[in-house]
């Protein structure tokens, strides 16, 4: 496979994630007269489906990251070269950008306008933590177990997440740099964004890490 047409696989996959996110996120909250809970369920739902939509069409042409952290992980595992890891995050960033201007087209707002939705402290950056390091090994593990079950554990993964930690699990760089370009439910503030991805990179270290240890093969007993 041509990277160009991998390349094109992420872009398309990242633009539609972006575009979930925020676009059913805004017709959540317009939905729901102002009940928050119903427009996380809303915001979370699409956002799984989509996914598993994503990864079942696109994986077998990139692997369907649609994340840097997941291309990371899979640089520091051997399984892309520096060129076309660089050349992924890249594309990843600015498709991400391209959905949240899809979604704000979409819905006749403004296409870029700056987060004003708080995000910050311990217990969102321990959550985002968490939300990456389950997610990178919810893949790294799947891939060794049952690795055409990978798009529903991820869907499945990621609609849990949205409720079990404060953040919401944005457990993505690209999607934390594009969501600080939109006031919708979606947003986060830009000055917010660097805690987010320095959390969700320490997730990722933390998930390779304990990837390699449940993964090692252990001797077989004597006897």
């Amino acid at each position: 496979m041509s990277l160009a047409r991998r390349l094109l696989a992420e872009a398309v996959g990242t633009t539609a994630l972006l575009a979930t996110v925020v676009g059913s996120g805004i017709m959540g909250t317009q939905l729901a007269a102002g009940n928050d809970a119903i427009a996380l369920l809303a915001n979370a739902a699409a956002t799984a489906g989509v996914l598993y939509v994503a990864i079942v069409v696109l994986g077998p042409l990139s692997g369907a990251h649609f994340n840097p952290a997941v291309t990371l992980a899979m640089r520091l595992r051997g399984e892309l070269d520096t060129r076309a890891t660089l050349a992924y995050i890249g594309v990843q960033c600015v498709a991400a950008i391209a959905g949240v201007v899809l979604a704000h087209a979409m819905f006749d707002l403004p296409l870029l306008q700056p987060g004003t939705h708080a995000r910050t402290g311990a217990a969102q950056w321990l959550s985002e933590a968490v939300a990456t390091c389950g997610l990178l090994l919810t893949i790294l593990l799947g891939l060794r177990a049952r690795p055409a079950a990978i798009p529903a554990l991820v869907a499945a993964y990621i609609f849990a997440a949205y409720w079990f930690t404060a953040s919401t699990s944005f457990a993505n760089p690209a999607v934390t740099l594009a969501r600080a370009l939109t006031q919708t439910f979606a947003g986060i503030r830009p000055i917010d964004a660097p805690g987010f991805i320095l959390a969700q990179l320490v997730g990722t270290a933390l998930a390779l890490l304990l990837a390699a240890w449940l993964g090692r093969r252990t001797p077989a007993a004597a006897g």
